[in-house]
């Protein structure tokens, strides 16, 4: 079972959010208090990473499982980039659990950007001579640097994520398995404007696993936009959520 932070009373309508590669659920604790007096929020960390059991396998099958877990019912659904990819399969294998659903700056396509630099740099620190979290960012490229710090746990000398299995299953990260069928349930693709990451050469893609897909840019934003734009973000989800 997933470790879960939750926000909000239980007896609103249930938010999930799944967070991507390196993240955990305390990550999304800014946006998730400020939408807790609309939404009951759970937020995750997904497995292999944070509080979460560690696993050998890290399809997004494993993660859509671990997800539908968490749910008894329709439930909106937000998901950015790996937690995205997760958040489609869910959707599209257990339909019944999904009522809307937000993919944020994350199609459903292989991609040939390997993140396994990161975990190469991560692994290479020697932990036990760190006492202080910038000691280790000295190592770690600086436009992620503070993201992946957050996973560091100076008391423990140890990251808070499998990096073993994260990187010898990069390629399913990377990837999208093959699925069939649909999901015909509101959708939106929500992309930071200045990413690359959901191109228009995805939209066929798209389309065909989600035939109600609407497709909106947050002006400003990156492939981080809950970070770089949460105001924006946060509009965006309660608009779609309604």
């Amino acid at each position: 079972m997933l470790n879960v932070l939750t926000h909000g009373d239980p007896s609103l309508p249930k938010l999930l959010i799944a967070h991507g590669l390196f993240g955990s659920a305390r990550n999304w604790g800014v946006i998730a208090k400020r939408l807790s007096d609309s939404f009951h929020v759970i937020c995750p960390d997904m497995r292999n990473h944070g509080a979460s059991p560690w696993y050998d396998t890290h399809s997004y099958a494993d993660l859509a499982d671990d997800l539908a877990e968490l749910l008894d019912g329709p439930t909106n659904v937000v998901g950015h980039s790996m937690g995205g990819k997760a958040a489609m399969i869910l959707a599209l294998t257990r339909p019944e659990l999904v009522a809307r659903l937000i993919v944020a700056d994350i199609a459903p396509v292989s991609y040939n950007h390997s993140q396994i630099q990161h975990i190469d740099a991560m692994r290479a620190i020697d932990l036990s001579a760190i006492e202080r979290r910038s000691q280790a960012g000295a190592f770690l490229d600086p436009e992620v640097r503070d993201f992946l710090l957050q996973s560091l746990d100076i008391k423990e000398k140890k990251w808070d994520l499998n990096l073993e299995v994260l990187a010898d299953q990069m390629p399913k990260i990377l990837g999208f398995p093959a699925v069939s069928g649909e999901f015909s349930g509101p959708t939106l693709f929500l992309s930071g404007a200045d990413s690359e990451y959901v191109t228009r050469d995805a939209r066929a893609a798209i389309k065909g696993l989600f035939p109600k897909a609407q497709f909106a840019k947050i002006p400003g934003a990156g492939h981080w936009l809950h970070a770089q734009k949460p105001r924006e973000f946060e509009a965006a989800v309660r608009t779609f959520f309604g």
